[in-house]
């Protein structure tokens, strides 16, 4: 997917620009500041409610982007609630939230129930976060551990007890592994990034992760779990020994984080190596052209590529009942596309910014929404 290369068009920025001076009345800024890296506008502003539930796991960017999109219309705002991608899905689906934040595309069936709601084209998929999913780990003197996907594989399925297991120490030679007990945590949620993370244990260590990918995480395994990113971070800041995978914005330098081996090389995570890991990526196939759904990769052996990466998605109405719906949709999508948007979740997140390709996917995308015929 050669069009996906790290970097971005000023171009698209006038277009998200654009797209927010929309036909709506609004009122002067009542916060009387913008924050950094927010977008301003020019023209009538959007007025109104917008409401989206979904992942956790794009907290910090969320945060941002509602704070810019804010400042930029002070008669709009943005409720969302970070009750996990799968919550998400069925909300756009049945039709409580207008839009849903998800760490995974719509599946197949998902997408023909959400015509029910969303008119005949039904939900589209408008990714608008790349990051890394970290291994991450509480263990006192260890920051930095080299693994490759089997040996994850075999964490996370209960089948390494301590952390100087003999697979541990044969990837890390001349670092000293305590006999600590290795706890896996899991995420208890229907969970975007469980989602991602199955699919790259399921691709990339097949003879040890017999488990299909899903967001669910399998109940035959034992183990710790909490509910979203923030609380298996916690769990596993409050526990030695313990193991999680969470977005990398939530670790926030709090415990340790695992290189992966790709190819011949371990991969040090990091927003860069995130986005070389999603150039390797397709369109997913059957999907209409305005849908930006992306099939990973996950056994990629590019050079510097973090394969257990998510993309998140914003899954928006092809069509919804109200102008004022649309409009906002459209003004709040533009601003989080855009360079300004960007660049205020790779601050608050440590993401990766849209490729200048794959930012204009999304722009078309959200220029096709419309008030139902």
């Amino acid at each position: 997917m050669k069009a996906l290369r790290f970097g971005r068009h000023a171009a698209i920025a006038v277009i998200a620009a654009g797209a927010l001076a929309l036909t709506a009345c609004g009122s002067d800024n009542a916060t009387g500041n913008t924050p950094a890296g927010s977008q301003s506008a020019s023209g009538p502003k959007v007025t109104g409610t917008l409401t989206g539930i979904g992942a956790s796991s794009t907290g910090a960017a969320m945060d941002a982007w509602k704070a810019g999109f804010a400042a930029a219309n002070s008669g709009a705002t943005v409720q969302y609630s970070p009750d996990g991608s799968g919550a998400g899905r069925k909300a756009i689906i049945d039709g409580s939230a207008q839009f849903a934040g998800s760490d995974a595309y719509l599946k197949d069936e998902e997408l023909a129930s959400s015509k029910a709601k969303c008119g005949p084209e039904g939900a589209i998929n408008i990714p608008v976060y790349i990051s890394p999913i970290a291994v991450a780990f509480n263990l006192p003197g260890v920051t930095d551990l080299k693994l490759d996907a089997k040996t994850v594989a075999k964490i996370f399925r209960g089948q390494v007890a301590t952390w100087n297991d003999p697979a541990i120490a044969a990837l890390n030679p001349g670092v000293t592994l305590p006999d600590t007990k290795v706890t896996p945590v899991n995420r208890s949620d229907d969970s975007g990034t469980t989602t991602n993370f199955t699919e790259y244990l399921a691709a990339a260590a097949a003879d040890v992760w017999t488990d299909k990918a899903s967001g669910v995480w399998p109940a035959s395994l034992q183990g710790e779990n909490a509910k979203g990113t923030s609380g298996v971070v916690k769990t596993v800041t409050d526990t030695p020994g313990a193991v999680t995978y969470a977005d990398d914005s939530a670790v926030g330098g709090k415990l340790g984080t695992a290189s992966i081996k790709v190819g011949e090389e371990f991969v040090k995570i990091s927003a860069d190596a995130a986005a070389k890991a999603v150039e390797a990526g397709k369109p997913v196939e059957g999907r209409s052209a305005n849908d930006v759904a992306i099939k990973l990769d996950r056994t990629t052996t590019a050079k510097g590529a973090y394969p257990v990466v998510l993309v998140s998605y914003h899954i928006v109405c092809s069509t919804y009942d109200k102008q004022e719906t649309v409009d906002l949709v459209k003004a709040f999508e533009s601003y989080v596309v855009s360079d300004a948007g960007q660049k205020a979740a790779a601050d608050s997140a440590k993401s990766a910014p849209l490729s200048a390709a794959l930012a204009q996917k999304a722009t078309k995308a959200i220029e096709s929404v419309k008030v139902k015929s």
